[in-house]
């Protein structure tokens, strides 16, 4: 399946603008393409933040903003599905042409701008969902509301869509919305996580912190709660940003998002604009982000390591740098509908053949050797 997606179908999907494209997978996995592609998974259940993920590897946020293909997407492999990002108003996005491809360069720019149904919307449609996976879903900030609303439109967003996420992802990171990175400076994010986390304890016990739980009962009810940080921040800025998170009881950090970088590019990208840059280019500094976020929470804080994953030695480099779980994007529009498989499958061996009885073994081991 995998020579038949190269030699003819990717070929086909690439000669299309990336967005129409994308739309058409979409589309395809809707009326259940995924079928021919499904194999038999390979046993690698792992246990993070209270949830059972049948394996470490998840689709990033992106792929499918509206929830649309969660069930589709496991059937190929995929162990959780972040949907989003997610606003609490619907928005359109950026004007188009958005999305492009870098095929020298295994990459993708992005400047999509959160377009998406709104929060919900989007809740509707996973309560719906008979799922077969872990759900995250990922949570922005509306384009037209500013730095110093944040907090609430983030709250509004947060009670629509937590019944029906198995995790949250606050998304403080994308390039693509004016000022958003500014959220992950110290201040910006200790109120930020201060106050969804509140409201996540309120509304998972009715009682806020200031509060005993009822008897018997228990604050571990609340829903993890992790947050989306930027490859482009400095050595003290990712140390502020795990600081934050340990003070607040951030169940995670996924890292990385898109970087704004461009460099070692052989394609002409300046002809495409502003954007967020994915894939192969951003593999070695997300793993560079996620080692410093391993040590210096001490290995406290899950990681999900993403950024440039495309083959089974790129996932376990991001294992071995400290992320607990992982999520693909560009990877998984590049390699083709068996990449899930594959990856989980490489690692599986990989793991096997370097003497690590299981995954919690290897993480972090390229630190600690």
């Amino acid at each position: 399946m995998s020579a038949f997606w190269n030699s003819l179908i990717r070929p086909l999907a690439f000669r299309l603008d990336a967005e129409r494209a994308h739309e058409i997978g979409i589309k395809a996995l809707e009326m259940g393409a995924a079928g021919p592609f499904y194999q038999e998974p390979v046993a690698n259940e792992i246990e993070r933040f209270g949830l059972q993920f049948a394996n470490p590897l998840g689709i990033a946020a992106g792929f499918d903003k509206n929830g649309v293909v969660v069930d589709r997407l496991a059937s190929l492999g995929f162990g959780f599905v972040e949907v989003g990002t997610v606003t609490y108003r619907p928005q359109a996005g950026n004007p188009k042409p958005r999305l492009f491809r870098l095929p020298d360069d295994q990459a993708l720019i992005n400047r999509l701008g959160f377009n998406n149904d709104g929060a919900e919307v989007v809740a509707e449609r996973l309560a719906k969902l008979k799922r077969r996976c872990v759900v995250g879903v990922n949570i922005g900030r509306n384009k037209d509301v500013p730095n110093e609303d944040a907090v609430e439109n983030y709250l509004a967003c947060f009670d629509l869509v937590r019944p029906v996420a198995d995790y949250i992802a606050v998304n403080i990171s994308s390039p693509n919305t004016p000022n958003l990175r500014e959220l992950q400076r110290a201040d910006n994010l200790e109120e930020l996580l201060g106050a969804l986390q509140e409201r996540n304890r309120v509304l998972s016990t009715g009682f806020s912190r200031q509060t005993e739980p009822p008897e018997g009962g228990t604050h571990n009810a609340r829903k993890p709660l992790l947050v989306k940080i930027a490859p482009d921040l400095g050595e003290g800025e990712i140390e502020s940003v795990v600081n934050v998170c340990l003070r607040h009881s951030i169940d995670g950090i996924i890292a990385t998002n898109t970087t704004i970088g461009r460099g070692g590019l052989s394609a002409d990208f300046a002809k495409f604009g502003d954007g967020g840059l994915s894939g192969r280019p951003l593999a070695e500094r997300s793993n560079q982000v996620i080692s410093a976020i391993y040590r210096l929470s001490n290995g406290k804080l899950p990681i999900i390591g993403v950024g440039g994953i495309f083959t089974a030695e790129d996932a376990f480099a991001k294992v071995a740098a400290g992320a607990s779980l992982l999520q693909a994007y560009t990877g998984f529009i590049y390699q083709g509908p068996t990449f899930a498989f594959e990856v989980n499958e490489g690692l599986a061996q990989i793991l096997k053949d370097r003497g690590f009885k299981t995954l919690d073994d290897a993480v972090g081991s390229a630190l600690t050797r």
